[in-house]
């Protein structure tokens, strides 16, 4: 049977306040016409359906007609969905009597009743080309702390332990239940040890970042581990059937060099047959200038001259967003309406302006080691603060204005 892994949607995104929503349209789409065409039997969302827990009505109303559009297109295809660390439980929990009339699974949080593990919630089975069961997937969502059973102080890490006894339990159910011949898949939204994460879009989590889950939390027996959370695509541990399959769209100027994808996983019985990458179309391009480091201003503008004109007819949300970043000898007060001047009639968006001091970045203390405050004049206080950010000394008008400033202050205090 095929499964699609995709995972990290953030719908309701921005960067840098400007709108996502036309480019996750497009990849939803793509995604429709994907499932279609590559025959998949069943799809599986790792997590971050919305970028936030309280997610705008536009971005619910994408995730609504996604489901909709999804069952209508293709009937007998099965839809499994968890909960992420930016998702609200409650909210992805709230419509579960329309998803189970739509046969679509969606475990926002995990479900206990008077303190026992919910196993008919997180466990999910998928059926092949054949209309059979062809794999019992455990959707196990985002683990909060509140989630986890205690355990003992001699067991180890009390959060890591915890999220390997539900993983066990659950897991465990479903190996009760399969029969011979049909695939062990496990769902999670979490950090595992000796993955690579994306430090300016990934929050912090539990089980993540601070404690890294080890890989051992998927037995040999799953044949295949979906996972959400990282945006980068990768494999954990060398595994090729433990997968983050990574966001389908760059959720940070720092992602610009990902390969966004979504995953076709191909079972034989209860074994991993193969993984396949599919590249999701990139729909708006992200360019640096200069490609790397910082440059002059002068140099900066040069290169924002060369860019390519806005051609009429491209629409507003396929221009490239452009990120600017000047090095700084000396202040300069006309920065951002001389970099957006020479932007005049190009295709590319400004988002961002970063700003690189090439000063010494020393503290007061480092800059003359030994000699207190009492000795320092406001002057000598002011030269090395500016010599923090910048290589070039102060201009003499600014040192004239310093002193305007210090004489004012003196006769006010006197």
């Amino acid at each position: 049977m095929r499964l699609l892994h995709t995972s990290d949607w953030h719908l309701g995104h921005t960067l840098y306040d400007t709108s996502r929503e036309a480019e996750h349209a497009a990849f939803l789409e793509w995604l429709l016409d994907t499932v279609e065409a590559q025959k998949v039997d069943a799809l599986l969302v790792a997590g971050d359906i919305f970028d936030t827990a309280n997610p705008s009505a536009e971005a619910q109303a994408s995730w609504y007609q996604f489901v909709a559009q999804a069952r209508r297109r293709c009937p007998r295809l099965d839809i499994v969905v968890i909960g992420g660390n930016h998702d609200s439980a409650a909210r992805l929990d709230a419509p579960d009597p329309l998803f189970a009339a739509l046969e679509v699974r969606v475990v926002g949080g995990l479900p206990r009743t008077q303190g026992a593990v919910e196993l008919e919630r997180l466990l999910v089975p998928v059926k092949n080309a054949q209309g059979k069961v062809g794999a019992w997937v455990a959707a196990v969502p985002y683990l909060r702390p509140a989630d986890l059973p205690l355990v003992s102080e001699e067991a180890g890490d009390k959060l890591i332990e915890g999220v390997r006894s539900v993983y066990a339990e659950v897991l465990e159910g479903a190996r009760a239940r399969r029969e011979p011949g049909q695939a062990l898949v496990a769902m999670g939204h979490c950090y595992m040890v000796g993955s690579e994460l994306s430090a300016l879009s990934e929050r912090k989590i539990l089980g993540g970042n601070q404690h890294a889950l080890p890989e051992e939390l998927f037995p040999e027996d799953v044949a295949y581990a979906a996972l959400g959370h990282l945006h980068k695509a990768q494999r954990v541990g060398g595994r090729e059937g433990v997968r983050y399959s990574g966001s389908p769209l760059p959720l940070s100027l720092s992602e610009a060099s990902y390969a966004h994808q979504v995953l076709l996983v191909e079972l034989e019985g209860e074994r991993l047959s193969s993984v396949r990458p599919l590249h999701v179309p990139r729909r708006v391009d992200i360019v640096r200038v200069p490609s790397r480091h910082a440059a002059t201003l002068d140099d900066v503008l040069t290169e924002l001259a060369a860019l390519p004109p806005l051609e009429a007819e491209t629409p507003d949300w396929r221009r490239p967003y452009l990120e600017v970043c000047v090095a700084l000898p000396r202040p300069e007060p006309a920065l951002r309406r001389r970099v957006e001047a020479s932007l005049e009639g190009k295709a590319a968006r400004l988002v961002k302006l970063t700003p690189a001091y090439t000063g010494t970045g020393n503290t007061l203390a480092e800059e003359r080691p030994g000699v207190s405050l009492k000795e320092r004049t406001p002057e000598d206080v002011f030269r090395a603060r500016y010599a923090r950010d910048y290589t070039e000394p102060p201009e003499p008008v600014l040192l004239e204005a310093f002193h305007s400033l210090l004489t004012q202050v003196q006769e006010d205090a006197s």
